[in-house]
């Protein structure tokens, strides 16, 4: 009897912890226990300090607002690896068109390019059935040749404060601009993702396409409108990155696909689609800037942090294919 009410009880546990999915919450224990490390490790060099603090949300918050696009593709069961590049020829373009027609002018050029690069890759990927992989990998060398192109290598200073307050250099009281647009786009992507019907449109497609289609679902449709939301949304991490650097320059963004996707999956995203977290990408792109910024303190060479933050990614990718 003693031996049935045991085996009674593990069998509850073990169906508890089938209910529980552990892995959508090891990025918040992750994120709490790399923190402690560090606040101990470098507390004489001043990682605790309220400085420190605020650069890590700023490090944090253009990849965190990439990572919120991006979050919609992967959860969709596609991939988006032009964002980085994206963001790079939008600074550039809106530098530019800033300094010959003004502000107004800058952010309306800086979206277009944004909705032009989503419309040419959602529609080869919705429509032409070009595998998203190759076709952004494509847009990615497309959009980086252009914007070193267009520039001649040169970086185009943006002299009008009115937007770089705006957009990446100004405060809110305590508060970075920066981390004020983060916090936007993720409140906006969250409720999104969970709340509205094409945000379920999106989790189902990415589960099973096939039976999405037999519900009344628009598979092409939502194919189509997650790689265009990716790339408008890359722009404005583009736009971001102008404002914070007072410039626009081709190698803003670079390498911000690797992390952007490194944070959607560490947050709980499946890899192969069908869940998606807003919320656990904020955590992820906190703790990718978390895990920049104790490297930098820790006097770690640029090559060596490459390596940290390669194997990172490496975990991540695991993390998502075992999901």
């Amino acid at each position: 009897m003693t031996e049935l009410r045991i085996e009674g009880t593990h069998s509850r546990a073990k169906g508890l912890l089938s209910r529980v999915n552990l892995g959508q919450y090891i990025i918040y224990l992750a994120f709490a226990v790399t923190f402690i490390l560090f606040a101990v490790a470098l507390d004489d060099r001043g990682f605790l300090t309220s400085g420190n603090l605020m650069n890590i949300l700023r490090q944090s918050a253009i990849v965190g607002v990439i990572a919120v696009g991006m979050t919609f593709v992967i959860a969709d069961a596609e991939i988006d690896l032009s964002v980085g590049s994206v963001a790079g020829l939008v600074s550039v373009v809106t530098a530019m068109a800033i300094s010959h027609w003004g502000i107004l002018a800058g952010i309306v050029a800086g979206l277009m390019v944004g909705m032009l690069i989503g419309l040419v890759n959602g529609s080869l990927v919705a429509f032409v059935k070009i595998p998203s992989f190759l076709v952004t990998l494509a847009m990615m060398g497309i959009a980086f040749g252009l914007a070193q192109w267009v520039t001649d290598s040169a970086p185009q200073p943006i002299l009008k404060q009115g937007y770089n307050m705006a957009f990446g250099s100004g405060d809110i009281g305590p508060v970075p601009g920066l981390v004020i647009w983060f916090l936007i786009i993720a409140g906006c992507g969250a409720f999104v993702l969970k709340k509205t019907r094409f945000g379920r449109h999106v989790i189902s497609v990415g589960a099973n396409p096939t039976a999405s289609i037999y519900t009344g679902i628009s598979v092409v449709r939502t194919k189509f409108l997650v790689m265009l939301i990716s790339s408008v949304v890359a722009a404005l991490g583009g736009m971001l990155y102008a404002g914070r650097l007072q410039s626009g320059r081709y190698q803003w963004g670079q390498g911000d696909e690797m992390n952007a996707i490194a944070a959607v999956i560490l947050g709980g995203t499946a890899l192969a689609g069908g869940r998606g977290s807003v919320l656990g990408t904020v955590f992820g792109a906190l703790f990718m800037g978390l895990i920049n910024n104790g490297l930098i303190l820790a006097g770690l060479s640029s090559p060596q942090q490459q390596v940290v933050r390669g194997i990172i990614i490496i975990l991540a990718v695991a993390l998502g294919s075992k999901k």
